[in-house]
């Protein structure tokens, strides 16, 4: 039985293509096995009623690396900072409430941070946040443009709640 060389030439090129492609799965499947077992762990975005999402979290190394990456790109972020202590401890719970700064509508109402960082997809717009912690209150006024964002980070020093800005 004579084969054409064309015909070989083709299967030789396919036979070539399949096993190239069964190697490039096995390194993609051996790759995304290890990294899989590093994967950190993502905070929910969660809604409000009126449709404003938002995610918190950043109560272990890993997640709050995870929650400085995503902030860029939301359009306003909030960090919680127990002056001189570093981030707000997982046991102090945030409680946090955004208003339209024009209307006072309130945008997100007292809302529980899970974690010492909070982003939020506001409309551009200027906001007044309170966070409020052990039952004291910061208050900052933050404005999001349409190509810009926010950032507010709020310190309770000393018993004394003082916002800062960064």
């Amino acid at each position: 039985m004579n084969i054409p060389a064309q015909a070989l030439s083709s299967f030789a090129r396919h036979r070539t293509l399949l096993w190239s492609g069964l190697f490039t799965g096995a390194v993609l499947a051996a790759g995304m096995g290890s990294a899989h077992a590093s994967t950190t762990y993502n905070p929910p975005i969660e809604m409000t009623k009126t449709g404003i999402e938002y995610m918190s979290g950043g109560t272990t190394p890993d997640e709050a690396k995870l929650m400085k990456v995503v902030e860029p790109r939301w359009p306003a972020s909030f960090e919680f900072d127990a002056k001189g202590q570093g981030p707000v401890p997982v046991g102090a719970p945030v409680k946090v409430t955004v208003r339209d700064a024009g209307s006072g509508a309130v945008v997100l109402n007292d809302v529980t941070a899970g974690g010492p960082y909070m982003v939020a997809r506001l409309d551009p717009g200027r906001y007044q946040v309170t966070a409020t912690r052990d039952g004291q209150s910061v208050s900052r006024d933050i404005e999001v443009g349409r190509y810009t964002t926010a950032h507010a980070v709020f310190d309770w020093n000393g018993g004394t709640g003082v916002a800062s800005s960064r």
